[in-house]
């Protein structure tokens, strides 16, 4: 459960905010040396300015290459090559672009919500099978039901907290 919020974490710092992140190109691979390849192995990505990212390669002779990955990765900047490194000017967020990162918001958290039921849902599967096999008794299948439904009940306040927290953020202006 706790590694389905640890992921849901990981998946909110792609989302867009208003202001520039280095997570937002923690996706972006890049088609470099004949394979693909996460940008941060070929590029050091840094956010010097609230509204601006740069990405220094390694080897300029990939640089084509990184511009070329950005433009396909479908992020919404536009990199500007000046031979030495790329430039991504991240945009105010219009109102829309906010609300349509809020629905991918909770579309995330409920992906994360669904994961922890599921292994809610094994958990207990296990639990009742260990019962009939008699490995448990009935009061003992009680105690542990009740504790996995704490756990998850816990574990999806937490996730509910995250995204508030991640909603906040993209609809701040």
């Amino acid at each position: 459960m706790e590694g389905a919020v640890h992921a849901l974490q990981n998946e909110f710092a792609t989302v867009r905010t208003g202001r520039a992140s280095t997570a937002i190109l923690d996706r972006v691979t890049v088609d470099a040396y004949g394979t693909r390849t996460p940008l941060t192995q070929l590029a050091t990505v840094n956010a010097p300015e609230p509204r601006l990212l740069t990405v220094a390669p390694y080897d300029r002779n990939i640089l084509g290459a990184i511009e070329k990955a950005l433009m396909e990765a479908d992020i919404g900047l536009t990199p500007s090559n000046d031979g030495q490194l790329i430039r991504l000017p991240v945009p105010q967020l219009t109102e829309e672009r906010r609300k349509e990162m809020v629905k991918l918001v909770h579309k995330m958290a409920e992906e994360a919500r669904i994961a922890v039921r599921n292994v809610r849902r094994d958990v207990l599967n296990e639990l009742k099978r260990a019962e009939k096999d008699g490995e448990l008794s009935r009061d003992e299948l009680s105690r542990g039901q009740d504790e996995v439904q704490k756990l998850t009940d816990a574990e999806i306040r937490s996730i509910d907290d995250a995204m508030a927290r991640k909603e906040a953020e993209v609809l701040e202006v």
